[in-house]
């Protein structure tokens, strides 16, 4: 086992699959206490069993992001069984549809922007009172590179990644003077089920994820771990004087 987030607790929202269950991992692997949470409640209680076997702590707790009340209740929880939370990674994020802006409906907009934003705000609003009473603490948010740039599709999708992105810049200067630090992280196409699930929705998976490795000068897309590396630098003290920064990790997409 690491240590270099020992002794801290973190939170993981969508915690079950892809990106969260390998930032859920490498937490607990370097020594963090970690509530995997999600709605699929098989796979994140198998990311939990998989941290216990290695030797890590964690727990699982089944979490809808969009609903306050859940929120809150989750968040005691966690303290109650493993201390005051510390690190609180907001992973969970849904694709939405695809289609172009004057097709998409209202429902389709809100039920996005529930998770992808709402969630962030809610995870964030119960997180920060008891990193405020730790004195301490790191907010990672994921966004991605639709955040900073765009691209002719899923445009809910990409709005809701430029929320995220202006929503750390803020919680980073509104608690910087407490021991809190704000950050996101930009991915760039990770293989996730999210990315499999969307390439499926469109064509051939194999030609499809080829298409995607051209599109980074690095000549691949990413792993869940390219991520989750990235996490646990934000999360441990190494990045002690680092706020408010955007951690872009896209194999060289956006240099383009």
């Amino acid at each position: 086992m690491g240590t270099r987030v020992k002794g801290k607790v973190a939170v993981v929202t969508g915690g079950a699959l892809g990106i969260g269950r390998a930032c859920a991992k490498m937490l607990a692997a370097e020594g963090a206490a970690v509530a995997v949470t999600d709605v699929l409640d098989k796979e994140g209680q198998d990311v939990v069993n998989e941290i216990c076997r290695a030797g890590g702590m964690a727990g699982y707790w089944h979490l809808n992001v969009a609903d306050e009340g859940h929120v809150q209740s989750v968040m005691r929880m966690v303290e109650d069984k493993f201390g005051l939370v510390t690190v609180l990674v907001n992973n969970a994020g849904i694709a939405g549809v695809n289609k172009p802006t004057h097709e998409v409906t209202s429902e389709e907009w809100d039920r996005l922007m529930a998770v992808n934003v709402k969630g962030v705000f809610f995870c964030t609003k119960f997180a920060v009172p008891q990193m405020l009473r730790a004195g301490k603490g790191s907010i990672i948010n994921l966004s991605s590179i639709y955040g900073i740039i765009s691209a002719p599709d899923v445009p809910p999708y990409h709005a809701s990644k430029g929320a995220v992105r202006m929503m750390t810049k803020t919680d980073a200067l509104i608690y910087a003077k407490k021991g809190i630090r704000v950050n996101s992280i930009h991915p760039g196409f990770i293989w996730t089920p999210m990315v499999e699930g969307y390439l499926k929705s469109v064509g051939d998976v194999a030609a499809g994820r080829e298409a995607l490795n051209a599109l980074h000068p690095l000549g691949h897309i990413g792993e869940p771990d390219d991520i989750a590396y990235a996490v646990v630098y934000l999360a441990s003290d190494e990045s002690k004087f680092v706020t408010g920064t955007e951690l872009v990790v896209d194999g060289g997409y956006i240099a383009r």
